[in-house]
């Protein structure tokens, strides 16, 4: 018995020595439009999402997390290339978002957060909304991820009533794909998120052995909205608190997995949205907060996003980091995490974050650049941002005579324009705008690549 015992202790403490030899596995969750303040752990006052406030109070939460562009597809390319979209061509000069009728999608030539990861010894796999090219060629599959379940597009983009719009007609069903083969011709959406979560586990476990990145993006709460039986109506905000409480819900079954299969400590699990609210869909769309704008916006509101991270024992707990982030500077530290090589031979706009998550370090990142379309249209340094032109969701481009600045240390909301007081500092912001335009090489705009019939609708439309 004495022997047995001591046998058994051998495997538990080999187990645990090479859970901790091995790199840490990662769990990316991005959602779909939340908003910087429908979250009760930043604000919300009548959504409550328990596992996400828990997140943060086992690890940090980033109150000025960023996204590479204030719509779906290209801050998504944002996320999985380390790059601002306009170097891969992954944005349009008319058309934001890639669509069931586009012909184009993330190029190959793009090295992605997957791909970096699976060369330096990882299982890869990704569950949820794509959008980055639905036709195979472009698929997860083709990008990385050793296996894929998920919608390879916006939840809106179908032919049924829960479409709007002149482009209704250019659409088909809502297909789920599984690798790279229709398993649904037309998913039931009320179980979208209890199906996902399912997978996302199943995931988890198959793979519990191996160092494992999973790439969970949820279609909600992008509009229309939808909830399981158990959470329709059951909160005071109404069909998109209820939305947000099931997300919170499967955020909290992934976390309890982790523990389950012992994984937690050797696991970092990172929570945040592709962009802000969309707020032209009034007690459909989320809120901003504090924060001025929203989805389709270059105001803080489009592109300002909560985010909370943890890894138990590795990033202190109860931790509020104001200091700057993006997700772009997500595909340099989680790469360095582990273990692979982030790309050399073109420019990377992230930085390693992990030493500020630490405390190790005040800052990682310092300049933020703003995109509408293919547009530049305002930076940030430090507290200071610099709006040359200003977009409100979807409308309303304003080009201004003289830059206008915003100290968002001290106004988060950008009410207050302080451009005349600081005449140095636009000064500079300018040069960085200057220094940042001429390295940015001309591709091709990938987004207005469409298909013949809906370039026709597009021209008559007067697009």
């Amino acid at each position: 018995m004495l022997i047995l015992r001591q046998i058994t202790f051998f495997l538990l403490l080999s187990g645990v020595l090479l859970a901790q030899d091995r790199p840490p596995n990662i769990v990316v969750i991005f959602t779909d439009d939340l908003g910087y303040g429908d979250l009760s752990t930043f604000g919300h006052p009548t959504i409550r999402t328990p596992h996400l406030d828990e997140m943060g109070r086992r690890g940090a939460k980033l109150t000025s997390f960023y996204v590479g562009a204030n719509v779906c597809s290209p801050s998504r390319a944002a996320l999985l290339t380390g790059r601002l979209p306009i170097r891969s061509g992954m944005v349009g000069e008319k058309l934001g978002v890639l669509f069931p009728f586009s012909t184009g999608g993330l190029p190959q030539e793009e090295v992605t957060l997957p791909e970096a990861l699976r060369d330096a010894g990882y299982a890869t796999g990704m569950v949820g909304k794509w959008h980055l090219g639905h036709l195979p060629e472009y698929l997860p599959t083709r990008h990385g991820f050793d296996y894929y379940y998920g919608i390879p597009y916006s939840n809106d983009m179908r032919s049924n009533s829960d479409s709007e719009g002149p482009l209704k007609q250019l659409y088909t069903t809502l297909p789920m794909l599984e690798g790279e083969k229709v398993v649904d011709e037309d998913v039931d959406q009320s179980q979208l998120t209890i199906d996902y979560t399912d997978r996302v586990l199943t995931y988890i476990d198959e793979h519990r052995d191996e160092p494992f990145f999973m790439y969970y993006a949820p279609n909600f709460p992008h509009v229309p909205l939808y909830a399981s039986e158990d959470f329709e109506g059951s909160t005071r905000r109404g069909l998109y608190g209820d939305v947000v409480e099931e997300l919170d819900w499967s955020v909290g079954k992934v976390l309890e997995r982790l523990r389950e299969r012992g994984l937690e400590e050797n696991t970092i699990v990172i929570f945040t949205s592709d962009n802000g609210p969309w707020t032209t869909q009034h007690e459909e769309g989320g809120s901003a907060g504090l924060l001025r704008g929203g989805k389709g916006s270059c105001w803080e509101g489009g592109m300002r996003v909560p985010a909370v991270v943890q890894w138990p024992g590795t990033i202190p707990e109860n931790q509020i980091i104001q200091s700057l982030g993006t997700t772009m500077d997500l595909y340099t530290t989680l790469i360095k995490l582990g273990g692979g090589q982030v790309p050399t031979d073109r420019t990377i706009d992230g930085n390693d974050l992990l030493p500020v998550w630490k405390g190790e370090q005040e800052e990682a990142t310092e300049t933020f650049f703003y995109y509408h379309l293919n547009q530049l249209y305002a930076v940030r340094s430090g507290p200071w941002k610099m709006h040359l032109k200003s977009v409100e969701s979807y409308s309303n481009v304003t080009q201004y005579t003289r830059p206008q600045l915003y100290n968002l240390e001290h106004d988060p909301s950008e009410q207050y324009e302080v451009s005349a007081g600081n005449r140095e500092v636009v000064a500079r912001l300018r040069q960085l705008v200057a220094d940042h335009t001429e390295g940015v090489e001309k591709v091709p705009y990938i987004f207005d690549e469409i298909d013949a019939p809906a370039r026709t609708l597009l021209t008559q439309l007067g697009f």
